[in-house]
């Protein structure tokens, strides 16, 4: 029995713990950070909550024998991918990162590339007035002293207790979306400038689509370096990279 830790937190991460747990004679453990209140259905075991950095990463590897580690956290959890790469060189198992593509810049789209969440609440003092912020729930605080903008924010949960929050209001919904719906949330609320981070995927791409049509600038927070281990860009490549070490 070959035992995969999966990094998970993601779409694509369930969706490999689904076919990787229809493979014989192989055990899937999927690891949540914890910060989704209502995760979505996982196939195979679940644990939640961090492991205390790379240190406490190689002791969980250890411990639990694991065999493989796939890294399929979402694009900007960029410190638990890091702990990840050093961890598995620590105890030498095989490493494979599942990231999606960015999206990529279109000719009609209007976006102003940034390279933090700080620079792009900076990139929204001048021009900006009604905001679709649409980060999720964890960075909202560099937002909340804009006090002459106004925000339109969506997350699958409520920011937690006691976090800086931006003026405006709150949605909670879970992608996917589709363009039509995008278009009219944009348009209920006179939105003129939209933040996103550079996820890639589906999922959440029809807002990119919508800002596209509407001719609304987003500001677009790239993505860190990932840490140079071996990629693949979906759930079917590391289906094929876990058997073909099986």
């Amino acid at each position: 029995m070959k035992r995969v830790l999966i990094l998970g937190g993601t779409g694509d991460a369930a969706a490999l713990a689904a076919k990787a747990s229809q493979i014989p004679d192989v055990e899937i453990i999927t690891s949540l950070a914890g910060r989704t209140q209502n995760p979505t259905e996982i196939a195979g075991s679940v644990r939640v909550g961090g492991f205390g950095g790379a240190t406490g990463l190689s002791d969980y590897l250890r411990d639990r024998k694991i065999d493989y580690l796939i890294d399929a956290t979402h694009p900007f959890a960029a410190q638990i991918s890091h702990n990840a790469a050093i961890a598995t060189r620590d105890v030498s198992i095989p490493h494979l990162m599942l990231v999606r593509p960015a999206w990529e810049k279109m000719p009609d789209d209007r976006w102003i590339e940034v390279e933090s969440v700080e620079a792009a609440a900076l990139a929204l003092e001048q021009t900006a007035k009604r905001v679709f912020l649409t980060i999720g729930r964890q960075q909202l605080a560099p937002f909340a002293r804009l006090h002459d903008v106004w925000f339109l924010m969506r997350s699958i949960d409520p920011p937690s207790p006691g976090t800086a929050i931006p003026n405006g209001i709150t949605v909670l919904d879970r992608a996917p979306f589709t363009i039509a719906q995008e278009k009219q949330l944009m348009l209920d609320h006179t939105i003129d400038t939209i933040v996103s981070k550079n996820s890639g995927g589906n999922a959440t791409y029809a807002k990119i689509v919508a800002a596209r049509e509407l001719e609304i600038p987003i500001v677009m927070v790239q993505r860190s370096p990932t840490p140079p281990v071996e990629q693949v860009a979906d759930v079917e490549g590391a289906i094929g990279w876990l058997l073909d070490r099986l």
